[in-house]
């Protein structure tokens, strides 16, 4: 995984408010490999699997992994068998743990801060993306009424992510993404009822694996962790639709519409396929292997 940067017919993409539609106020929430220590190739479990070429425990370096802790395949990682690296997204949780919360100190070179760092890593991961999805409400103008609300909760996430390494272990993290996702569910209604009741549709945690959904109207949709694993979506429209946590890996996107679409990711399209009609909001980018 490292070395991977990692209502009505009308376009409300642009209707975003203070922090800019470019996902400027993301940019410390993006994957900075060169300023990692390999993180996501040692502290997480990989799986024999359509997704990963090799079983390998937590805290065991992949073998893939260099001196200098880039990726010897990087560029053939999909070739090579290891698809699911391409599409890990860390939201900036890797240099944020080596480089603040520990100091700059390297694993290998302080191997007593080993465990621990690999045991913060996925904590700050979370926390992370959390930070995604806040910053990115409050971009949403039709989410104002939540703003203050928002904004109290993306301040007490980003100090839960600058607390002492020793600190992590007791951190209530799962009650503070259930409260978290609430306030995002209430975004996401807000935002979504400026669309024609009749146009919306309410897929969330819906089984649409293989779904024919070519051209489908799916503007203001819930899609909240739905399964659109290898789904065709070819030229769909996904304008305001909440996309949070939905997997769309092989999913076809090509010539669909997600401007303006919730809580997309960067991970969720690079798992899918898409080409260069594929819209997709100024915050991301169309992965290179749609390209290919």
């Amino acid at each position: 995984m490292s070395d991977n940067a990692r209502g009505s017919g009308t376009d409300r993409s642009t209707d975003r408010t203070e922090m800019g539609g470019d996902g400027s106020g993301r940019a410390v929430l993006r994957a900075d490999c060169a300023n990692c220590f390999g993180l996501c190739c040692v502290a997480l479990t990989l799986t024999r699997s359509t997704d990963f070429a090799v079983n390998k425990d937590a805290g065991q370096p992949c073998h893939n992994l260099q001196d200098d802790f880039r990726c010897g395949i990087h560029t053939e990682l999909r070739t090579q068998g290891f698809p699911g690296c391409t599409v890990y997204d860390c939201f900036g949780a890797g240099q944020k743990v080596s480089q603040e919360t520990f100091d700059g100190q390297d694993w290998r070179q302080a191997p007593q801060t080993a465990q621990q760092m690999f045991q913060v890593f996925p904590v700050m991961r979370q926390l992370h993306e959390l930070l995604w999805y806040l910053t990115e409400a409050l971009t949403l103008h039709a989410a104002r009424p939540l703003h203050s609300e928002i904004r109290r909760a993306l301040d007490t996430t980003e100090r839960l992510t600058h607390v002492a390494h020793d600190a992590f272990a007791d951190l209530d993290v799962a009650g503070h993404r259930d409260d978290v996702a609430a306030l995002l569910l209430r975004t996401s209604e807000l935002v979504r009822a400026t669309v024609p009741r009749k146009k919306k549709r309410n897929h969330r945690g819906a089984d649409l694996i293989g779904a024919r959904l070519k051209g489908a109207n799916l503007q203001g949709a819930d899609l909240r962790g739905a399964l659109l694993i290898a789904a065709d979506l070819t030229g769909a429209d996904l304008r305001l639709a909440d996309l949070i946590g939905a997997d769309f890996r092989d999913a076809e996107l090509s010539g669909a519409d997600l401007t303006g679409s919730l809580f997309l990711t960067q991970a969720q399209l690079n798992a899918a396929r898409g080409d260069a009609a594929t819209k997709v909001p100024p915050s991301l980018s169309p992965p290179s292997h749609w390209n290919k």
